[in-house]
């Protein structure tokens, strides 16, 4: 018996799939679709172990046997304790905090461990603006930040495991319409509908018989009478 198909993929924090998960279940809700958060390390160990078929991971990652397509470039921010001077600007530029010391987020255990150092007042943490909105942890503040270099996500999958179900979600990732040539579901071929039954239950009336055909002229009155028939008038 074949194996009923199914879709897993990975995010990493920031990215919110929701409305290519919606796109799915519109266009495909006979494959279920999973999907789960990853920590940025083990944004390619899900894709290396098959715990997920695909994974939208930050940018630069390891390419090797894996196919990756960019799709957009995140904010960056600063986040700093609440009451911090950045809090009454809406963006700060990074040559304006050359003062302050910044926390390493590896070295802190990842970005959520790092911004709650950050809220004790240890320091500042540059990260991607949705991976602080994401996190939102408490007596923190973040602000955009110009100046600095911004990160990108793309979208990962192993190089020797495309199916027609992964591209169907990678076009739908991509903004592709469900009447798409390039969508598989799109190019699976349609049955050809009959030509309607005649419901008369038997031949046309009249079926067989020439058509009349309109009369072009009116008749001619003289036409039978012998020569010579025409009546004369007194000379």
């Amino acid at each position: 018996m074949p194996e009923q198909p199914r879709l897993r993929f990975a995010y990493v924090a920031g990215v919110t799939p929701g409305k290519w998960i919606r796109r799915w279940e519109e266009r495909m809700p006979h494959v279920p679709l999973q999907s789960f958060m990853c920590d940025d390390a083990a944004q390619l160990e899900v894709l290396r172990d098959g715990s997920a078929d695909l994974s939208f991971v930050r940018l630069p990652v390891d390419r090797d046997g894996l196919h990756v397509i960019p799709l957009y470039e995140e904010q960056p921010g600063v986040v700093a304790p609440k009451g911090h001077e950045i809090s009454v600007f809406e963006e700060v530029a990074l040559e304006d905090l050359a003062e302050e010391y910044f926390l390493d987020v590896a070295e802190m255990g990842g970005p959520e461990m790092a911004l709650q150092v950050v809220a004790s007042g240890a320091g500042l943490v540059i990260l991607p603006m949705p991976v602080a909105r994401h996190f939102n942890v408490k007596d923190t503040v973040a602000r955009r930040l110009t100046g600095a270099v911004g990160t990108e996500i793309g979208l990962a999958w192993p190089s020797d495991s495309t199916s027609e179900v992964i591209e169907e979600f990678i076009g739908i990732v991509r903004g592709r319409t469900a009447q798409s040539s390039r969508q598989p579901s799109a190019r699976q071929e349609k049955p050809k509908k009959s030509p309607p039954a005649d419901r008369r239950g038997g031949a046309r009336a009249g079926a067989g018989k020439k058509p009349a055909v309109a009369q072009r002229y009116a008749p001619n009155p003289d036409k039978g009478r012998g020569k010579g028939s025409r009546k004369k008038g007194r000379r």
